[in-house]
């Protein structure tokens, strides 16, 4: 079992923001961050992050908690192995107690294996020659840690021999299991690329085969730690750069990275053998940099630029698209010394949506009316995906290419807000106030609980009586926390919303009581009592609740 000190150190290390902009786009709203909410059908950012309370809230469907619950939920995982699935994130080691029945494969098996290829990358001789003939020097070979995995009988001994279990290796994709029941290794007589985390922790490989197999480069398979969607290869060691820059160049490939990275351009990365996806969006928004995609010029690299253009640009993300003709990529120039001529066209890249819409016209005959029209209906729908004020801002551009009006070019009207929104019902900002103030400073609580009761409350009664039952956890209070339009009082302020409060509330109860069917004499009683509480809350005095029901 994990020991408790362990995950508690754990949880002062890590940033909710981190953790959840791993899975999620998140946008800066306030002090706090949004996303549309993965846990239902949601179709506005209804999940809410707080940086400073550490804690999420889906505003529409309740979702919430800490950043350990996130990747339960998200994952699908038990709490330990939550817990395991936040350390290998941020690069941290648990320690256990002496009872390791229940502790999950020791991620070191990795680091090894590495260890094992970049010393067998000494070895081999043809694999060092094609990296020699590459332009790679030595220096970017140890600083991306490039290896070479033998014969799969070769490694298969190597984990035996470290008693690594068939299972480990397994459930780390570093073997696989054949038709026939017989374990293999998954890289063989490939060079291999280490492929790590945002955090630095390794967490699978890339392989580029030198002996003309006919699949020229895999990566690892899926595992619990590895999902090639999420990761850019090289992000770990162009971090610095990429923020310090605000720039960052995602390729086609490995060499691409490496290569670039050797002429200066460290904010290089690179897709790990699939397009740039959704799932990439939260990486990139680190930090804010412009994004440069840096792909071959052929009919699948432009294709590739135009998908990935359109999902950018649809995200409001800064940047444009360089493409390589002439059957030369980024490392190729990179060895021919052409380092002048890759800054500049890193330093004026196409437009995202000059790119994009260039695309599209182009496909279709402008000299032909119904191709125009074609042509102007796709380019709709493809601004329609943009935000009000770039979209725009390019009907001119697009009127001009197609050398129509502008009027011509009809966007359409954003879509109003979900009635149904929960944010949209009625909040009564007072009682609010008084329960998140109550809620983040308990120590107030003696002074409201001697002269209010969740019955006073017409709104959010159950609110404030969750709050005395001290389930601070449940959904309602958590989304109060994150509410940032409500006020948390000193406590003077405290004191001198409640008198207001409490004011009104007796003079609807002195209202209600004179409409009553009770007694003369009891109504009287009662008539001289709330006055009598309503005038020392004139002067400024709190008064002690009492029930009228009773009476």
């Amino acid at each position: 079992m994990i020991e408790q000190s362990s995950i508690e150190t754990l949880k002062q290390r890590i940033d909710i923001v981190d953790i959840v902009s791993s899975y999620l786009e998140l946008k800066r709203s306030g002090a706090n961050f949004k996303a549309v909410c993965p846990f239902h059908n949601d179709t506005t950012p209804s999940l809410h992050v707080s940086p400073s309370k550490q804690i999420y809230h889906c505003f529409a469907c309740g979702a919430g908690g800490d950043a350990i619950k996130f990747v339960m939920e998200y994952e699908k995982l038990n709490y330990p192995e939550a817990i395991e699935r936040i350390a290998v994130m941020n690069n941290f080691a648990l320690t256990y107690t002496s009872d390791t029945s229940e502790r999950k494969p020791d991620k070191k098996l990795l680091e090894q294996l590495n260890l094992f290829f970049t010393q067998n990358l000494d070895k081999t001789d043809d694999a060092l020659s094609y990296l020699n003939k590459r332009g790679i020097g030595q220096s970017s070979i140890e600083k991306f840690e490039i290896g070479y995995a033998p014969a799969s009988f070769a490694t298969l001994n190597f984990l035996k021999q470290r008693s690594f279990s068939r299972s480990e290796a397994i459930e780390l994709g570093v073997t696989g299991i054949n038709d026939n029941g017989n374990e293999y290794a998954r890289f063989i007589e490939r060079i291999t690329f280490p492929i790590y985390s945002p955090s630095g922790k390794i967490v699978g490989f890339g392989g580029r085969t030198i002996t003309n197999h006919p699949s020229k480069y895999i990566n690892s398979p899926q595992t619990k730690i590895f999902n090639k969607s999420r990761l850019l290869y090289g992000y770990h060691l162009a971090r610095e750069f990429i923020m310090r820059n605000k720039k960052i160049i995602i390729c086609e490939g490995y060499l691409d990275v490496v290569m670039l990275h050797q002429a200066g351009f460290n904010e290089a990365v690179a897709t790990l053998g699939t397009a740039l996806t959704d799932e990439h969006i939260p990486l990139l928004l680190r930090g804010e940099p412009k994004v440069i995609l840096s792909y071959d010029g052929d009919n699948a690299g432009v294709e590739a630029a135009f998908k990935a253009s359109k999902l950018l640009s649809a995200h409001n993300i800064n940047g444009g698209v360089v493409l390589f003709n002439g059957g030369m990529d980024p490392a190729d120039m990179v060895q021919k010394g052409l380092i002048d001529r890759l800054s500049a066209l890193y330093g004026n890249p196409k437009d995202f949506i000059d790119f994009c819409l260039e695309h599209i016209v182009v496909k279709y005959d402008l000299k032909n009316a119904h191709e125009k029209q074609k042509a102007l209906e796709e380019a709709m729908i493809y601004l329609r995906t943009l935000s009000s004020v770039l979209a725009y801002s390019y009907v001119g551009v697009l009127a001009n290419m197609l050398n129509i009006k502008p009027n011509l070019i009809i966007l359409g009207q954003k879509r109003p807000a979900q009635k149904n929104d929960p944010r949209n019902s009625f909040e009564d900002t007072l009682e609010l106030s008084i329960i998140k103030t109550l809620l983040i400073k308990p120590a107030f609580i003696h002074i409201a609980m001697d002269t209010i009761d969740a019955s006073m409350f017409k709104v959010h009664s159950e609110e404030l009586a969750l709050l005395l039952e001290e389930q601070t956890e449940h959904p309602k209070l958590r989304r109060l926390l994150l509410l940032d339009e409500i006020k948390v009082y000193d406590e003077g302020e405290l004191v001198n919303a409640m008198i207001p409060f409490l004011y009104a509330f007796y003079e609807e109860k002195l209202e209600n009581i004179k409409k009553s069917a009770d007694s003369f004499e009891k109504k009287s009683f009662l008539i001289r009592k709330i006055q009598n509480i309503t005038a020392r809350l004139k002067k400024g005095e709190l008064v002690h609740y009492e029930s009228f029901s009773a009476f």
